[in-house]
């Protein structure tokens, strides 16, 4: 597999991405399945407060493969549910500590970044979600009460002569709390620093199965006191465990670099994050080299959650993003597309996130970001490291730590639904753009996916 094609990310990376030899070790303190972000923070967390943990990371292909390094590079304080859904299914308070810390992920993953000398190409330029109709001004409207509600996050509404000079804007949503990164390169960056650390990094190493103490591979079994699932969308694809998460599949295109006073002219400003309020969420940013990262969800989930490599490239879809892309920014209709890529990301059934140990099998799981990954792995990452060290902390209090969410249907019926969201999605849309206002669908969309 030639590593550098899977994404941009990848393609710009300088340093080599061939496979990192391994020892005949297989006696480990703690074993962690997947060298995504989450694995890596939760690696690097520890070992900065244990520094003679034995602690192992087994990665089916090479750190940053999967999400973690083909994301659109969104280090946000965004969460899969809404602050006001918190509040109603575990009260005020609760809500408030989740939106605050991860309001302060953003700062922590700056932090640590800088004292590490991690070059992501970080830049905490905030991110605009530019409202373009009527149904979208009342989702708007929705998000800046609920800002003020719980008075963490600082949303401001900007008029339109202050966002993005994109077609049909009205005026937008300004979050600072978001920066852009390289994904790929943070990605390296921590897998490189807990290695130096002193964890080994089992690349090229497939999980075949896991239980208490012991982890199964195509190396051979390993043993450990702890076993800590981060395998996130990939968990998936091993036995008995289809129904945790659903792989959803999200895809992106990236330009070639683009003149700086073109993107300067189209309110594109350094490292600035964009998206909008329609149901079928579109996300992107200007990266460090002048380019334009686009994506979007649209992409068919595959019966019986599959992964192939193969489902990373889908022609309609990346024939899709190229043309909102340039209908929200005429002025690039010229520009040409140089990359384009896809990834499994992971949802839960009840759409909320968890971080989890069970203190008798001590097997511990992390996941279901819901495509706000970059920002809750770092979360996730220490919740999970105080669990495994056993402390009592605000974060160990959050309200999805030790969540279970209920599992998915068995098929045909998990395939019906997940086929069926993203077709009411676009169904949604559709509708309003030509009425104006929030259709039902859309309402039901809201429900289900954590945000009402």
């Amino acid at each position: 597999m030639t590593y550098r094609s899977l994404s941009l990310w990848h393609d710009l990376l300088t340093e080599s991405l061939e496979p990192r030899e391994v020892s005949q070790n297989r006696n480990f303190d703690i074993l962690i399945l997947g060298a995504g972000y989450t694995g890596l923070w939760t690696a690097l967390y520890l070992l900065k407060e244990k520094p003679n943990l034995k602690v192992a990371i087994l990665e089916k292909e090479i750190a940053g493969f999967g999400a973690s390094g083909r994301n659109g590079g969104w280090c946000s304080a965004l969460f899969p549910w809404s602050a006001e859904l918190i509040a109603k299914r575990y009260g005020f308070e609760h809500a408030v500590a989740v939106r605050s810390e991860m309001v302060q992920t953003v700062t922590e993953i700056e932090r640590v970044t800088q004292e590490l000398a991690i070059d992501c190409d970080f830049q905490r330029s905030g991110t605009f979600n530019l409202i373009r109709s009527k149904a979208q001004q009342q989702r708007a409207k929705t998000d800046l009460e609920q800002s003020k509600k719980f008075a963490v996050d600082k949303l401001q509404q900007v008029e339109r002569d202050k966002a993005p000079l994109a077609t049909g804007t009205l005026s937008a949503v300004f979050d600072p709390a978001c920066a852009s990164i390289q994904p790929a390169k943070l990605a390296r960056g921590l897998a490189n620093k807990v290695v130096q650390m002193g964890a080994e990094l089992f690349e090229q190493t497939q999980v075949l199965d896991f239980g208490p103490s012991f982890v199964k591979t195509n190396r051979g079994e390993f043993k450990a006191d702890y076993v800590i699932d981060a395998m996130e969308g990939y968990r998936s694809q091993l036995p008995r465990r289809k129904r945790d998460f659903l792989p959803l599949y999200s895809l992106m295109i990236a330009t070639e670099p683009i003149d700086e006073g073109v993107l300067d002219d189209l309110r594109l400003t350094k490292g600035i994050t964009f998206a909008d309020y329609r149901n079928l969420i579109i996300y992107g940013q200007r990266t460090a080299d002048n380019r334009i990262a686009f994506g979007g969800r649209g992409a068919p989930y595959h019966f019986g959650s599959t992964v192939r490599p193969e489902y990373e490239q889908v022609d309609k879809i990346h024939r899709f993003l190229e043309f909102e892309l340039k209908a929200l920014f005429p002025k690039l209709k010229d520009v040409r597309i140089t990359h384009r890529w896809g990834g499994a990301l992971a949802v839960s059934r009840d759409w909320l996130p968890t971080v989890k140990l069970d203190s008798v099998t001590k097997i511990g799981q992390a996941g279901g970001y819901v495509g706000d990954g970059v920002g809750t792995s770092n979360l996730a990452g220490r919740i999970m490291t105080d669990l495994i060290l056993g402390r009592k902390t605000s974060l160990t209090s959050l309200c999805f730590v030790n969540h279970t969410s209920p599992k998915w249907e068995v098929e045909p019926l998990r395939f019906i639904a997940a086929r069926g969201a993203m077709f009411a999605a676009r169904v949604a849309d559709q509708i309003e753009q030509f009425t104006g206002r929030n259709s039902l669908i859309s309402k039901l969309i809201g429900i289900l996916t954590g945000k009402r």
